[in-house]
């Protein structure tokens, strides 16, 4: 730790001597540093809608229904994935670099929160492998219940009051102002939906994986199904 405490610092002290070589997804961006007043509201270019609940098998068997009706002959099958409760969360990357990040808002329009994210260690700002040139991926930032309770436990320390619960405590985490903050939680954010033109997938599931080989944390539980 200490050995890399002292390159990063060594990148920090180059970037302010020689600016005109700053990487806007250089390592140095990981610590945090930069304040943002006011977040800028951007639109989605492809909506992002919300789940439908559903507590019964006729419901299910309902909306299958529908799928079918829909498809015509067309055939399908099912990917079965964990839901993640947090913040949803918009990502691009063009040439494998991430360019920004925007919450869900109202599905429509969501606010840009690129300073915080890149904070996140499994936010990847550079991809490997083979990528599309341009497109975008969805997914959940959360905080794991070992690192809330961590979290609580020092602000008891500090006699401060604990926060009630995780997924509020993630999504007030990407609206701090200050993002030397958000790199002090233990932030997490899982990956599983691509969207774009030209993606090069076929299915959820081939999406899943590709994204996991880009160097996304993609959740590791999914199954395909060929029947209800």
């Amino acid at each position: 730790d200490y050995e890399f405490d002292q390159l990063l610092q060594s990148l920090v002290d180059m970037e302010q001597q020689y600016p005109q070589y700053f990487d806007p997804n250089s390592p140095s961006q990981r610590v945090g540093g930069g304040v943002t007043k006011n977040f800028e509201t951007r639109t989605h270019r492809f909506p992002m809608y919300s789940l439908s609940n559903t507590y019964s098998k006729e419901e299910l068997s309902q909306w299958v229904g529908r799928v079918e009706k829909g498809l015509g002959d067309q055939s399908f099958a099912f990917a079965c994935e964990l839901k993640y409760d947090g913040a949803s969360i918009n990502l691009t990357y063009e040439n494998g670099k991430f360019i920004r990040g925007v919450t869900r808002g109202d599905g429509i329009q969501g606010d840009d929160v690129s300073t915080n994210l890149k904070t996140i260690p499994t936010i990847p700002l550079q991809l490997a492998g083979d990528f599309p040139g341009f497109f975008e991926i969805r997914g959940e930032i959360v905080l794991p219940l070992a690192g809330f309770q961590a979290m609580n436990e020092e602000r008891l320390r500090q006699e401060e009051e604990p926060y009630m619960n995780p997924r509020n405590t993630a999504s007030g985490s990407l609206k701090l102002q200050d993002s030397k903050l958000v790199a002090q939680r233990p932030l997490a954010c899982f990956l599983y939906a691509l969207a774009g033109d030209n993606l090069g997938v076929d299915s959820q599931i081939e999406g899943l994986k590709k994204a996991r080989s880009w160097g996304f944390k993609v959740p590791d539980t999914s199954v395909l199904a060929k029947d209800v």
